[in-house]
């Protein structure tokens, strides 16, 4: 995901200040003083609320009007808590995100299919690529094609561990060990010694049509673990570039008929022969037990299948360990998979409440009453350079564009329409920033350091890893200030390196205005990480705000 954060000196107010630092004896004129080598995460002293207007006045009073309050703020975070718990794979989470989307109205439209019978203004849709990728849109009542679209991108992806094509591996000294791969940064040090379960798709043939179908698994119970050496045995258990294939395999169970004794040597009956064809059918070239625990698992939930039903599948291994609240006051999220599964979280759920009035945020414009598109397009692939089909690197957010254009136009679509709507549009490019650590302030750059529980942090590059550059900031500093959310901003440090994100590349194919911009997270790339308790709902209200105030602030710009 996105390595970038920090703050807008607009929006950083006196409330924000952190204790823990304007109080070390270091800084004698803290909050004006920036501390020994680290940031001042203190700009300008602005009004508490965070916005150049003041407490109470009647800018202020109509903004708050059309925002969520605070107590719709924290009401995102225990649902966030489920989602990452109870979706641990890409495809579980794009399989819920569909089914939230259905209960809110959204009608399901696949690729394969014409739609220009089926896409109607005042409409609400998704359609999803590879069950790993979604893009959401709605369609104002006033929509004309030619007007602009307000998009918001995200990357639905997280770190993982795949199973290998042909896992099974030889019983080593009475261990069962699983073959995985590691999925862009995954299986670092971290990954040591922590509770891992197994999940994914699973392709099914169903025994009376012949048809081959997807069907959704997960043993959520600690199947896997990668153990650690004992500092006991000296250098080899301090190595800092442990072998990945060797050194980093998972344990998954015992079985001590591969083995004599305390024999260390490789039990060569247990060798698979690397054919996937023949007169085996695929559970042949897989673990047993492994293969059994899933069949067992399907059958569970009432999906009959035996060994020969299954024809292929994708797993991954995940941190079985719930996301919780914690801090003394609980003021904080920790958890697996927030990169980055908290901004598609907070902009699906934005996009809901932006156009329906059923949903518990009933401040929302509906749908009826725009003239644009709204979308959301959470991808996957962005941790690997987003270069598949499902990534966002692919055709799929210009191509769904281009179809709603169409099908609202009749079927009468010219690349000069489509061109005006890619002009007339704005992009947000969602990626988590990186929060301020207290432990290593002098890696921050000065006056960029994002805090938790505060809102949004736009990420600035002057190398293009971004999208961010003065008109887009200026935008978002207006939706910001209409829906009375806070920005922070954040740049890396000239001697550190740079990250990315799916904007560039969204942006440049479609020559649409766009600024990077996310919610700030501690230990990025980690299997599990610290947002604040208050994030998602910050997220949801800035990205709403986007969707219900586009089109006024969209007229300020010329």
């Amino acid at each position: 995901m996105t390595r970038y954060s920090n703050k807008l000196p607009l929006h950083i107010p006196e409330l924000f200040v952190p204790d823990v630092l304007s109080q070390d004896p270091r800084i004698p004129s803290w909050p004006w003083a920036a501390p020994p080598n680290g940031p001042n995460l203190r700009e300008d002293r602005l009004y508490s609320n965070g916005s150049s207007s003041p407490p109470g006045s009647a800018q202020q009073l109509e903004r708050m009007k059309n925002s969520l309050s605070t107590a719709e703020v924290e009401s995102y975070t225990q649902p966030f808590l489920d989602f990452i718990t109870q979706n641990p794979t890409v495809f579980h989470a794009v399989d819920a995100v569909a089914r939230r989307l259905e209960s809110n109205g959204f009608t399901k439209l696949s690729s394969r299919e014409q739609w220009n019978a089926k896409i109607k203004k005042g409409g609400k849709y998704f359609v999803e690529r590879n069950g790993s990728s979604i893009v959401a849109f709605c369609v104002g009542s006033n929509y004309k094609p030619g007007n602009g679209a307000a998009v918001i991108a995200a990357h639905i992806d997280a770190l993982t561990a795949k199973v290998k094509p042909i896992p099974t591996k030889p019983t080593k000294a009475g261990y069962v060990q699983l073959g995985i791969a590691p999925y862009a940064g995954a299986l670092n040090k971290t990954w040591w010694d922590r509770d891992l379960g197994i999940g994914g798709k699973v392709l099914v043939k169903d025994k009376s049509t012949g048809k081959i179908q997807t069907k959704l698994v997960k043993l959520d119970h600690p199947i896997a673990r990668i153990p650690t050496l004992a500092p006991h045995f000296g250098a080899p258990a301090y190595d800092p570039n442990p072998n990945p294939e060797t050194q980093m395999v998972p344990i998954i169970g015992l079985d001590q008929s591969g083995t004599e004794g305390t024999s260390m040597s490789d039990n060569p009956s247990s060798k698979s022969t690397g054919l996937l064809q023949g007169d085996s059918v695929f559970a042949a070239t897989q673990p047993p037990r492994l293969v059994n625990a899933i069949i067992r698992k399907m059958n569970a939930e009432d999906h009959a299948t035996t060994a020969s039903d299954i024809i292929n599948w994708e797993l991954e291994v995940f941190d079985t360990q719930p996301a919780q609240l914690g801090g003394l006051d609980k003021e904080f999220i920790f958890a697996p998979r927030i990169d980055d599964k908290l901004c598609s979280y907070a902009a699906i759920e934005a996009l809901i409440a932006s156009t329906s009035n059923t949903s518990a945020h009933h401040n929302s414009q509906p749908t009826d009453d725009d003239s644009i598109i709204k979308i959301v397009g959470c991808f996957d692939d962005e941790e690997i350079g987003s270069l598949l089909r499902q990534g966002a690197n692919s055709n799929f957010l210009p191509s769904t564009i281009e179809r709603v254009v169409a099908a609202v136009a009749g079927g009468q679509c010219s690349a000069d329409l489509v061109s005006q709507t890619f002009a007339n549009g704005f992009m947000i490019s969602a990626d988590v920033s990186h929060a301020v650590n207290p432990n290593y302030l002098s890696v921050y750059l000065e006056n960029h350091a994002p805090q938790l529980n505060v809102g949004v942090a736009v990420q600035a590059d002057p190398n293009g890893h971004t999208t961010t550059n003065s008109v887009s900031t200026a935008f978002l500093q207006r939706v910001a200030e209409k829906c009375d959310s806070q920005l922070q901003v954040f740049q890396i440090r000239n001697d550190s390196r740079s990250g990315g994100t799916v904007g560039p590349m969204l942006s440049s194919a479609m020559g649409m205005r766009a600024i990077d911009a996310g919610l700030p997270q501690l230990s990025m790339h980690s299997i599990r990480a610290t947002v604040g308790n208050l994030d998602p709902g910050l997220g949801v209200k800035l990205f709403k705000g986007f969707f219900d105030h586009f089109e006024e602030v969209d007229a300020e710009f010329t």
